[in-house]
């Protein structure tokens, strides 16, 4: 990570510089140290270039001209979900910089992650990755600046995005350069979009689809959503064709998704010796996602839920790839040799805990299978749900002599939980903290069926399973359920229903997820578009900030801060009965005390912010200074939020 260790190492020059928006950590829930690792074993000199000033090009040359290529990754998350809120304000921290500091990474990073790089050293190849690039190598709806943007490409100038999961992309990219291969002829590798040049002809054939252009899904919202559908339909492995989508004179070239990855090679990617440490660099300080997943076991990949606002399936891919038992166990044992380790694993799990060695029963049918669930809107007859293994996993994992606790901290998926009396006695009687994370995300069918998640009956079917096992095993546990606010096709009147349903079962939920379109999901395309880009029919969209924080407002109807938000809401939609004293009623007739004071603060602090930057207008004075351009985008021109806001 420092000029000083690779010298010491005894380096004159490294292959490759790994650049990331992350703070590093050598555990394999971090891109740079999974991919790092892998890229070691395979006997290539790997530099990490965490979180360099951006400002200029100098981090860039730390480590001198890499022999290969630079690689660049956003990091574990888009940098633009990482720094806003749904409302589009400043996030207060960043659970991946040390302290949380914010700031540490520029907005969509991949791009002047590349442009440095290519103004560091000229002529060396650049490979951009990470689920932000990943997410953005067709043309995409951007909801920080409300338009469509191009390919990352043509932005970053990178030379390919390696998309999806990238440890048998990377390595295949070095092992190509190494050989003297240029970086155009890693072009047909599976996993990888390239832009090509002006005087090239992009393929064309019966397993190539061509997608609506960038002009044209920038002018047309019909093109867009044809764009969407079609390049949703080609993400299976087994099935999908090359992508092209024409940017101007030159064209974006998509392969396939790699091919899902073995047990044996999933239990190599997690067997390195990784350090699980932060960088020593770091210490005496605290990276809030490392103390989060520090003592977790992650034992599969991969989600087929296909919801549509999710990015995980996109990213991961459908398949699930499982780790081996005796993997698992085997990392659970060296854990309980590590001073530092308590005795308790905060989770065994990954996307979704309980889809562990789950896979479609019919090879030949998954060859041809184009459906983007396995799940929805009911379960696939040809999909394997035994729990057999994962629970024998879970029994053992506790048994191992160090360990005295293993909790569940991943989401499960309710619809598949259910099916397994066993899984839902052992879950309940031995992996639950006290507290249950599940996501029923809504109570109305419409919007439900939007999501492609399963009917609310499942959840209220898995709830009362949950509390008879707890039960059972002589336990007072209780299930967190998550909400979604504003997705597409919810208005006020679904939202008010999913708030009678809290209402009724006695559920206060302390934290709620105001939807935020990501790139490259279906669900932003039905935000963007107003439609459904399977069916084509319109649907109510929540794009006003009033109209969103209505409905946030109604997830949490019980607040006292929110009784007027409410209230507005109840009455817009003409349900004037579930205000009053009623044990149906969501809030009062009159607002509580607690609900007056906060809206007089509220006037209070609006008021001091509106008149901070005025004149005074009694004596004609002058505006009050700008305070310094210290803050969160130090290179903007407009100095934004006060720095106590900041």
């Amino acid at each position: 990570m420092t000029r000083a260790e690779m010298e010491a190492r005894g380096w004159d020059q490294v292959d490759i510089v790994f650049v990331t928006g992350d703070a590093y950590i050598d555990h394999y829930s971090f891109a740079m140290s999974l991919l790092g690792r892998i890229l070691d074993h395979a006997g290539f000199r790997v530099a990490i270039l965490s979180q360099p000033d951006w400002r200029s090009a100098e981090p860039w040359r730390r480590f001198g001209r890499p022999r290969l290529f630079f690689a660049i990754s956003a990091g574990n998350m888009d940098s633009m979900i990482n720094h806003y809120t749904a409302n589009k304000k400043v996030r207060n921290d960043d659970a991946y910089s040390p302290g949380g500091k914010i700031g540490l990474r520029p907005d969509r990073a991949t791009i002047p992650y590349c442009q440095r790089a290519r103004e560091a050293f000229p002529g060396v190849p650049v490979i951009a990755g990470g689920v932000e690039a990943s997410l953005r190598r067709l043309a995409h709806y951007d909801y920080w600046s409300d338009s469509v943007r191009p390919s990352v490409l043509l932005d970053s100038k990178a030379d390919l995005v390696a998309y999806g999961m990238g440890e048998e992309t990377i390595v295949e990219i070095a092992t190509r350069l190494q050989a003297g291969k240029s970086v155009k002829e890693c072009r047909d590798l599976r996993g990888i979009a390239s832009f090509l040049g002006a005087s090239e002809a992009p393929p064309s054939g019966p397993e190539v689809v061509e997608l609506p252009s960038f002009e044209a899904v920038k002018e047309s919202k019909d093109e867009f959503l044809n764009m969407a559908r079609l390049a949703h339909r080609e993400t299976s492995p087994f099935n999908a064709k090359t992508l092209v989508q024409r940017h101007g004179n030159r064209h974006v070239v998509v392969t396939p998704p790699q091919l899902p990855v073995t047990q044996d090679r999933m239990d190599f990617y997690y067997g390195l010796a990784y350090t699980r440490r932060a960088h020593p660099s770091y210490a005496g300080t605290t990276i809030p996602a490392w103390e989060m997943i520090k003592d977790s076991v992650t034992i599969m990949r991969g989600c087929f839920g296909g919801c549509t606002f999710c990015s995980i399936t996109a990213h991961q891919g459908r398949t699930i790839q499982s780790r081996s038992e005796g993997s698992v166990l085997k990392e659970i044992s060296g854990l309980t040799r590590d001073p530092e380790f308590k005795g308790v694993i905060s989770d065994i799990g990954g996307p979704t805990a309980n889809m562990y060695q789950m896979r479609c029963t019919e090879p030949e049918v998954e060859k041809i299978c184009k459906r983007q669930s396995c799940v929805h809107p009911v379960v696939c007859k040809f999909l394997g749900t035994d729990h057999g293994p994962l629970v024998k996993l879970m029994k053992k994992s506790r048994e191992t002599p160090g360990v005295k606790k293993v909790f569940v901290a991943s989401g499960i998926r309710m619809d598949l939980a259910r099916l397994s009396p066993e899984y839902m006695r052992e879950l309940t009687a031995h992996h639950v903290s006290g507290r249950m994370k599940v996501a029923p995300e809504h109570a109305s069918p419409k919007v439900l069926e939007l999501m492609k998640k399963p009917r609310h009956d499942t959840f209220e079917d898995f709830a009362a399973k949950f509390d008879e096992e707890s039960k059972k095993a002589g336990k007072k546990q209780f299930l967190v359920p998550y909400f979604i606010a504003s997705h597409p096709g919810s208005d006020l009147n679904a939202m008010i229903e999913l708030a009678v349903f809290l209402k009724k079962n006695g559920y206060k939920p302390d934290q709620v997820q105001d939807f935020i379109p990501g790139p490259h999901d279906l669900a932003t395309a039905m935000y963007y578009t107003g439609r459904n880009p399977e069916t084509g029919l319109a649907m109510p969209i929540a794009k006003g900030m009033k109209d969103r924080r209505l409905q946030r407002a109604l997830l949490q109807f019980f607040k006292p801060e929110n009784y007027f938000e409410v209230r507005e809401a109840l009455l817009v939609s003409g349900r004037k009965d579930l205000i009053g004293s009623g044990c149906d009623c969501l809030i009062g007739a009159n607002p509580p005390q607690e609900a007056l004071l906060a809206r007089r603060a509220k006037a209070e602090k609006d008021f001091h912010e509106h008149t901070h930057m005025k004149k005074n207008p009694g004596s004609g004075g002058p505006s009050a200074p700008k305070p310094p351009k210290t803050g969160y985008r130090p290179q903007r021109s407009q100095w934004g939020r006060r720095e106590g806001k900041r």
